[in-house]
């Protein structure tokens, strides 16, 4: 069993690789060879910066502002693909089992998807997460974030055949998708820490961000 989140993600890639037809995984990797070329961590919002308010819909469509989550204290947040990512998934379960180190240093650690409310609570039913899921419909927060990339079409065509069917998912029939970031704000809303990683099978570790958060 993998004792780390690294670990865990490598495993995955590699059952996920193994299962894969080579016309699917020639897709999927350029792809992901185009993304990793093309994005600039230093393009992306940075620390000392102000995150953007925002409200957005949890998984039972209720709103959820950024003011009320920052009135709680400093707030976690991970940007994540959508429930059809295995790799999502793993790291939604590795961060659910540190929430309470988290909650313990008054941080609120939400997760946030481009994903509809349906699929975001199928999801987080699933995984068993006991903290907030929302939906960044069209991925406007994301944009502002400067955390988004387009899909090619062969790309979107190779996932709606494997199952993943993301017009369903996002309401939308855009290509576009969020690249995978987690970012630590404080209570004043600033950014005091980003992770943002064109490769979606690299995560932020849990105990880096709890590193984060013992840092405030």
């Amino acid at each position: 069993m993998a004792t780390t989140l690294a670990a865990g993600l490598q495993e995955t890639a590699q059952a996920v690789g193994s299962q894969m037809p080579e016309a699917v995984k020639a897709v999927v990797f350029e792809a992901k060879t185009n993304v990793e070329k093309d994005f600039d961590i230093k393009s992306t919002i940075q620390p000392g910066e102000k995150l953007p308010d925002f409200i957005l819909s949890d998984a039972r469509g209720v709103p959820v502002s950024s003011i009320d989550l920052l009135a709680k204290g400093p707030l976690l947040i991970m940007f994540y693909r959508g429930g059809w990512c295995p790799f999502c998934n793993l790291t939604l379960r590795a961060y659910q089992q540190r929430l309470k180190d988290f909650e313990a240093r008054g941080v609120t650690f939400v997760a946030i998807t481009p994903e509809q409310p349906d699929a975001s609570l199928t999801t987080a039913e699933k995984n068993e997460l006991a903290f907030p899921v929302l939906t960044d419909d069209g991925l406007e927060l994301a944009r502002k974030l400067h955390i988004v990339w387009k899909q090619s079409d062969d790309l979107v065509a190779t996932l709606n055949k494997v199952g993943a069917d993301l017009e369903k998912r996002h309401g939308n029939d855009s290509h576009d998708m969020v690249i995978p970031t987690t970012l630590l704000v404080d209570e004043k809303g600033v950014v005091r820490n980003i992770f943002a990683e064109a490769d979606w099978m690299q995560r932020l570790e849990p105990q880096e961000a709890v590193n984060w958060v013992n840092a405030l």
